[in-house]
């Protein structure tokens, strides 16, 4: 029997937070990492019909993808005049391209006969944009530019057969869409995100490696998997030694920003008693650093502060930068924030991912996940160029692709079993919802309460 000790929300796992853990650090932390905000957002169940109806998901196309802002591509996939980069979601389909006066979106459709300009999750270069079924032709500006057998078409004028425009905002680095004309700019909707990441540029880096994997399940049971801690001690048991988890902290900024910090070289609060740091450290060379020399920790000096001193000079003989400016957390902590509907930032040096769920068309029990890795790029020579995505289907292990990391396919293998279980879950489970957290799964109700405020505003 649970015993309510608290008032809803205010329960806290026993033992030191996050904050107090960064207030210990030898260097400290910024004031951002340290400032709370959680809100209380209630308790009640989530139906698993949101996971699971067709009809819910059309209602999210036409109500809540159609409205928000989403990031489409990096700039760096178009550097030049006349690059450009399909993104697609749902039916929806746009161009995002560089014009010699910069960068503009266009619907991806033919105002002939509906015909799609350039295929889906396509990228190139090109001087025009022509129609494969008829050839009206478009120039990188949008404006209508031949028509074949123009005599034909008496009625149609220029000028009125311009490609419609989508809304486009730039931040970090990315070109984020929006389908809304209407629609807020971007700076408003990011909300505390570009105060936050002022300390980190995005824009600053480049793409190392582009994983792009398709999950069974549903686009927003895929992105709650990532919005908490909670599951780190049952579904990554091997992490317990060197991360926190229970003792994550959690925090709500507006309707579409959200954000955890967790640490690392901590153990989680379940390992009782406490391990030393030396036994810490010792468990974090074996995962993260296997055959590496575990570098002696110097007197006073915690296995957080010896494990980022060993990642800042790693990094820095890898990337060719001095890192030493940064704290202990913005070197080693899983730093995440998540921008609605379905976009994840991590600024820290060591876990350097972004996140994007998108639903796979008609089917709710279906998504693709692109997993990006962002690196500093480098101080006396062009970052290299952005790598084509490496493709991985559902039944695929993270493990096949070249070069990643075997600890990190082996978590992200994790994560996609528990997906795979809970959408059989959604779908034959006798209970008919699912029972949050009030503190650690608070970002999950943030993401569905928000869904649910697009869903019952109709445009």
């Amino acid at each position: 029997m649970i015993e309510e000790r608290n008032a809803p929300g205010e329960a806290r796992c026993p033992g030191p937070s996050t904050p107090d853990i960064l207030r210990g650090d030898r260097t400290g932390a910024p004031p951002i990492l340290l400032d709370e905000s959680y809100q209380f957002l209630g308790d009640e169940d989530i139906p698993f019909e949101n996971y699971t109806s067709s009809d819910y998901m059309e209602l999210e196309y036409e109500r809540m993808w159609s409205r928000t802002w989403q990031w489409a591509c990096r700039e760096e996939h178009i550097p030049n005049v006349g690059d450009y980069h399909v993104y697609d979601i749902g039916h929806r389909s746009i161009i995002v391209t560089r014009t010699a006066t910069g960068i503009a979106a266009y619907n991806n459709f033919c105002l002939h006969r509906g015909t799609q300009l350039r295929p889906t999750a396509s990228s190139g270069a090109t001087k025009q944009f022509r129609c494969p079924f008829h050839g009206w032709t478009w120039t990188l500006d949008g404006q209508l530019d031949a028509v074949p057998c123009e005599w034909d078409f008496p009625h149609v004028r220029s000028e009125d057969f311009s490609l419609p425009r989508v809304q486009v905002g730039l931040w970090g680095g990315f070109v984020f869409v929006n389908f809304d004309p209407d629609a807020p700019p971007l700076e408003e909707y990011l909300g505390v995100l570009p105060e936050h990441f002022a300390r980190w540029d995005l824009s600053d880096r480049y793409i190392e490696l582009h994983i792009r994997k398709q999950l069974p399940c549903n686009w927003k049971a895929a992105a709650e998997a990532f919005l908490e801690g909670y599951h780190i001690f049952e579904t990554h048991s091997q992490a317990a030694m060197v991360a926190g988890d229970a003792n994550a902290s959690y925090d709500i900024y507006g309707p579409h920003i959200s954000r955890f910090v967790q640490t690392q070289a901590f153990p989680s609060p379940h390992i009782q008693p406490r391990p030393s740091d030396d036994e810490v450290l010792d468990a974090l060379f074996a995962r993260k650093a296997p055959g590496a020399p575990r570098p002696a920790r110097p007197e006073g000096w915690t296995a957080r502060d010896v494990y980022a001193e060993f990642v800042q000079e790693t990094y820095s003989a890898r990337y060719g930068s001095d890192f030493s400016h940064l704290t202990i957390s913005e070197t080693i902590d899983p730093i995440q924030y998540f921008v609605f509907p379905n976009a994840f930032f991590f600024p820290g040096l060591a876990i350097p991912m972004v996140y994007r769920f998108r639903p796979n068309g008609d089917d709710p029990h279906s998504c693709t996940f692109d997993l990006l890795f962002l690196r500093p790029k480098p101080l006396h020579a062009p970052p290299p160029l952005p790598p084509a995505p490496f493709d991985l289907g559902v039944d695929d292990s993270y493990s096949a692709v070249p070069g990643f990391d075997d600890s990190l396919a082996r978590i992200y293998d994790q994560d996609t079993s528990n997906l795979a279980a809970q959408t059989r879950g959604f779908r034959g489970s006798l209970k008919r919802a699912q029972t949050l957290g009030n503190y650690q799964e608070v970002r999950t109700r943030h993401l569905q309460q928000t869904v649910r405020r697009y869903i019952d505003t109709p445009q």
